[in-house]
């Protein structure tokens, strides 16, 4: 960063946690940080309070009449150009004066937007895992050939991409994903089919938003961030590893050809990775709580039993089958946990879905981001086809 100058970023995904976290580090911040535009789903009430904060250029919401009613709400003298949908998205993330993309949206929606925001030159620090789980493969190719960085919000990824600076690529043995286990570690299969979303909800280290948090109760979180990390770091799936480490304090480790084993920890707070990637190479001060080895005992790891999360299995199966399977499993994961949040399904019923909704696909090689948004379709209406009906209302 050019000394006196502040970077220009957008955030896509400004109201859910990531986001949040974000503002939380730009606001410690103002010196070297100006926030140009953000982008929402529907929560206008938390959208309205950061534009009256962050006072950005423009603003998209998911829909015409969402903008409609964000504009209602915002007082008359507001200064900011509102956008909705997918080219609303994409109309923040390609502006000419922007630096950096803060891609946080939830699910396959962020996949467009963050193509094009690569596409358009920018700096991309990414929190959607489920752009690089669909198409990787095309992010980082357009990225290279661009010349352009795409870095790492999830800790587990920014904890690798720390651990190889200052070391040689071809020593690399493997990289060591950790996983919590979610709340549910502890727990027989059998009690599995009987968990509730209330229960799943509450994870014992973090704090996200609905969906990851699911999916870190499935451990499908980790088998999307495996696929992450192949594309990311240029790795074959024989080289990443996962361990069970239940304080989320060693966020990922890389292990080297001798035998040496570099691992990153810190407390579990999503700030730090932020930051890593909004001033990388640079670590930023910021107000995460520091981490106390004499208050923190044990550090325990454990492997990982994929026949009792079985979500874990299919997503390494995908990766291994790799083209447009992964994007299946992602988008079939997503029906899934859209069902279970809304209870028309069990907990055990999401690996069900995901794992049907696969074996009736035949993947195609990935060369163009329609291949991968055809499959996604596609995908999402076999699974849809696997829930039950929706309950009727009563009277209707």
């Amino acid at each position: 960063m050019t000394k006196g100058k502040r970077k220009r970023i957008v955030i896509l995904g400004s109201t859910g946690s990531i986001g949040l976290n974000t503002l939380r580090v730009l606001r410690l911040h103002p010196d070297k940080y100006q926030v140009l535009a953000l982008g929402a789903g529907k929560n206008i009430e938390v959208l309205a309070r950061e534009i009256q904060e962050w006072k950005p250029r423009k603003v998209a919401v998911q829909d015409k009449q969402t903008a409609r009613i964000l504009s209602d709400t915002l007082p008359k003298d507001t200064s900011v150009e509102i956008l909705h949908g997918t080219g609303g998205y994409v109309e923040l993330a390609t502006m000419s004066n922007v630096d950096t993309v803060v891609s946080a949206m939830s699910g396959a929606a962020g996949l467009v937007p963050t193509y094009e925001a690569v596409r358009a030159r920018k700096q991309v620090a990414l929190a959607n895992k489920e752009a690089m789980v669909m198409a990787g493969q095309l992010i980082m190719a357009e990225a290279a050939s661009k010349g352009n960085s795409v870095l790492p919000i999830d800790s587990e990824h920014s904890a690798i991409l720390q651990c190889l600076r200052g070391h040689n690529r071809e020593d690399i043995k493997r990289v060591i994903l950790t996983a919590s286990g979610g709340p549910f570690l502890g727990l027989r299969p059998a009690e599995l089919t009987k968990v509730t979303a209330q229960q799943a909800l509450k994870h014992p280290n973090w704090q996200m938003g609905p969906k990851v948090t699911i999916d870190s109760a499935t451990l499908m979180n980790k088998g999307l961030e495996a696929i992450e990390a192949k594309w990311f770091f240029d790795l074959p799936m024989e080289k990443i590893g996962i361990v069970i480490h239940p304080q989320s304090i060693v966020h990922s480790m890389v292990e080297y050809k001798d035998g040496s084993i570099i691992a990153q920890l810190g407390m579990p707070d999503m700030t730090i990775p932020i930051a890593y990637a909004l001033a990388y190479p640079r670590h930023l001060e910021i107000d995460a709580p520091a981490l106390s080895f004499g208050e923190l005992g044990s550090l325990t790891f454990e492997p990982v039993d994929t026949e009792k999360f079985p979500c874990l299995s299919l997503a390494l199966t995908a990766a291994r089958v790799g083209g447009t399977m992964p994007a299946v499993l992602n988008a079939a994961n997503e029906v899934a946990v859209q069902a279970f949040l809304q209870e028309r399904i069990g907990f055990m019923d999401i690996p069900e879905i995901i794992r049907n909704t696969m074996a009736m696909h035949e993947p195609e090689s990935v060369k163009t981001l329609g291949t991968v948004l055809k499959a996604d379709a596609w995908a999402r209406e076999k699974a849809e086809g696997f829930l039950a009906p929706k309950p009727q209302k009563a009277g209707a």
